[in-house]
């Protein structure tokens, strides 16, 4: 039983310190690309764990809030921070609960969900906090949330199903490492 939990914080570090990792370098090294309205993280695809390990939901919300962190001194303030987690956290959630909705054995489904989560929570927080000045406007909220949804949809669809034709071909292997 200690065993288990052991491995599932493990995992959960592990996830998260990749994200973090992967989110600020991508900044460093081009910056926007990983914090504009129009984003196009690699650490996204790492998402796609949360279709294979309950481990994938703290780790990347815990990776989201430490990557956000950064956004904080560039200006965009404790909200990133805020909005961005807790999109990250419900995506992962709906990601695992829809794990095994598949077609030809790709959860295309859960695949779209930090595109959802992301659109819908961080182009409100674009609109509201950043071009609204704390107002709201649909069509500004329209505009910025399908900007970020477009930018996790890329990357999912273009990393992301890879990755899961990757994790489910490993099979039993991976089974080991995230079990």
């Amino acid at each position: 039983m200690q065993n288990k939990r052991v491995i599932y914080i493990t995992q959960a570090a592990i996830i998260a310190a990749l994200y973090a990792v992967l989110t600020i370098g991508q900044n460093a090294l081009l910056p926007g690309t990983a914090s504009a309205a129009v984003q196009f993280r690699v650490a996204e695809v790492l998402c796609v764990l949360a279709i294979y390990t309950p481990a994938a939901i703290p780790g990347l919300t815990i990776g989201c809030i430490i990557a956000n962190i950064s956004s904080v001194t560039a200006g965009l303030g404790v909200y990133d921070m805020v909005f961005g987690s807790i999109a990250s956290l419900l995506a992962a959630i709906a990601m695992y609960l829809l794990r095994n909705v598949r077609i030809k054995n790709i959860p295309f489904l859960a695949l779209l969900m930090p595109a959802i989560f992301n659109g819908i929570i961080i182009g409100f927080e674009i609109d509201f906090f950043f071009i609204g000045n704390l107002s709201f406007n649909f069509v500004d909220f329209l505009i910025q949330g399908g900007l970020v949804a477009l930018g996790e949809l890329v990357v999912l669809m273009v990393l992301g199903i890879p990755a899961c034709i990757l994790l489910n071909k490993q099979g039993r292997r991976m089974r080991i490492v995230l079990d």
